[in-house]
């Protein structure tokens, strides 16, 4: 319940101002009781929570959430990666930073960072989908063209088309046979 919460607030947050696509987005947030682990640090699992939040932040702040809504388009992560430098600890004050890298012609790929006083503790990349509602998916190019954002101009750096292409699983229709080998 407590990350609906925090989705629902940070999707209704005023006076964040907007972006550009080419800007990164900002949120501010200090580890909370329910992040913590048995090792008293921020679990792994509430990373990849959290960066939901930047991800919705950095929709509505450069002009696409609303629009997207209204078409009944929605993001879902494909893929994602995270590597962990230093721990989060409760009460630590950190700042979870959002850009896009660029686009493929199926997916659009995110980069966030924790950081606190300028230094890295975490770094994730995000591959997302955008499906509608009713059915199909959305491609980056329809993307920039219903939004108005660029998406879609963006060329993605070798490394993670590579990752991209390594991790990727059949599609959902295809068969993916559970075979340990």
């Amino acid at each position: 319940m407590h990350m609906l919460l925090r989705n629902l607030l940070t999707l209704f947050r005023r006076g964040a101002g907007s972006l550009s696509i080419d800007q990164v987005g900002t949120l501010s947030l200090r580890v909370r009781l329910i992040d913590l682990d048995l090792l008293r640090h921020m679990n792994n699992g509430v990373y990849l929570s959290i960066m939901d939040l930047g991800r919705i932040d950095l929709l509505k702040r450069i002009g696409a959430a609303a629009r997207l809504r209204t078409l009944g388009i929605y993001p879902v992560i494909v893929s994602q990666t995270i590597t962990f430098r230093r721990s989060l600890e409760l009460g630590q004050r950190y700042v979870l930073e959002t850009r896009f890298l660029g686009s493929d012609e199926k997916a659009t790929y995110l980069e966030q960072r924790f950081v606190v006083d300028g230094e890295i503790y975490a770094r994730g990349v995000v591959r997302a989908r955008f499906l509608r509602a009713k059915g199909g998916t959305v491609g980056p190019a329809e993307l920039t063209e219903v939004t108005g954002v660029g998406l879609d101009d963006r060329p993605l750096p070798e490394w993670i088309a590579r990752w991209a292409s390594d991790v990727a699983l059949p599609a959902s229709r295809a068969p993916a046979p559970s075979i340990w080998e």
